[in-house]
């Protein structure tokens, strides 16, 4: 079924909204700020979605999420555009997702080694710089690194040393 009169973009910006993230369910490819534009190219939809990183194992998932969801709605001609530039960062995230990270168990991006500038940033990123990581579930900062890598590859793993419990760490980028 297609829809006879194109919806709004506020509309697609809501049904976006709506589709969730294949790695962290909590948050939806909005709150991650990856989709970076949405406009209609005469009858096509065109959604430009810029991934995480270059190598990102989900965004054909994303992609092929962002066309299901869209097409549930009634829209048959969709695009997705990849846009590399900018390239994504953390900053993009909001921080109503990054306290939805938080309640998860996932340690939201520090917004200080986020916004410090790239060669802090790749330093923190590829271990470099030490970070003080406030645990998600009890709000310790006394934590350590546990692993460089987590359960996907955007995260690290750490350990409160408070608490004992294991979580992720969503790296800056």
């Amino acid at each position: 079924m297609t829809t006879t009169t194109l919806p709004c973009i506020e509309d697609v910006w809501a049904w976006l909204s709506e589709v969730p993230d294949p790695e962290i369910p909590v948050i939806s490819v909005t709150d991650l700020g990856i989709v970076r534009d949405v406009y209609f190219d005469g009858e096509t939809l065109v959604v430009a979605v810029t991934p995480t990183y270059s190598g990102c194992p989900a965004t054909s998932i994303i992609e092929l999420d962002i066309e299901t969801a869209l097409a549930r709605r009634g829209l048959e001609k969709v695009r997705i555009e990849r846009r590399i530039s900018p390239p994504w960062s953390t900053d993009w995230i909001g921080d109503e997702a990054r306290e939805k990270l938080r309640t998860y168990g996932i340690a939201p991006p520090d917004k200080s080694g986020a916004q410090s500038g790239g060669a802090v940033r790749a330093a923190r990123y590829f271990g470099g710089a030490a970070l003080s990581i406030a645990c998600p579930r009890c709000g310790s900062t006394e934590t350590e690194k546990v692993s460089q890598f987590g359960s996907t590859p955007c995260k690290a793993a750490y350990r409160c040393k408070s608490c004992l419990e294991p979580f992720d760490y969503f790296k800056c980028i």
